[in-house]
C-alpha cells in the first residue's frame, strides 16, 4: 500500500489530527500497513499567502497517494489533485485511530474544497493587543 499524509499537531502517532491542511503544525508521512512513519514540519505553516499550495508541494515531493485531514482550501485541493493525490476529510482524534479508520475503509474522499483560509488573520481581533489594562492607566 502506497503512503499517505495525515496532518498533525505533533511530531508521533497519538499526537492529535490537525483539521487544517495548509497551515497544520506536521504531516505524517506513514506506511498504514507497517506503520513506519516520518513527521514533517509544516515550512509554510507561518506564511502569510499560499500555505497551502505550499504544503501540497511539501506533499506531493514525498510520494505519498493520499492526504488525510479535516479541510482542504480551494488552491491546496486544486495542486493535491493535480498532482494525482486523493484527499480525505473530516479527520479527528489521534493519527493512529485514523490510519486505522483509513486501513478499515472508514474514509471517503471528498469531492470539493472547503473555503479559502486567508493568511492568520492578521489585525482582525477585538483585542487591541496592548495587554492588561490596554496602556489606559488602569
Amino acid at each position: 500500500m502506497p503512503k499517505i499524509c495525515i496532518t498533525s499537531t505533533g511530531d508521533n502517532l497519538n499526537a492529535p489530527v490537525d483539521p487544517r491542511f495548509g497551515r497544520c503544525a506536521y504531516f505524517i508521512i506513514i506506511d498504514p500497513q507497517s506503520m513506519d512513519f516520518e513527521a514533517v514540519s509544516n515550512e509554510a505553516v507561518a506564511a502569510s499567502s499560499g500555505a497551502g499550495i505550499t504544503a501540497a508541494q511539501t506533499i506531493s515531493s514525498k510520494g505519498v497517494s493520499a492526504v488525510i485531514t479535516g479541510s482542504v482550501g480551494p488552491n491546496a485541493f486544486q495542486a493535491l489533485d493535480a498532482a494525482g493525490i486523493a484527499v480525505y476529510g473530516g479527520a479527528s482524534g489521534t493519527v493512529k485511530d485514523t490510519v486505522e479508520r483509513f486501513r478499515e475503509g472508514n474514509m471517503s474522499t471528498i469531492q470539493q474544497p472547503g473555503p479559502a483560509h486567508r493568511g492568520m488573520g492578521r489585525g482582525r481581533g477585538m483585542g487591541g493587543g496592548r495587554g492588561r489594562g490596554g496602556g489606559r492607566g488602569w
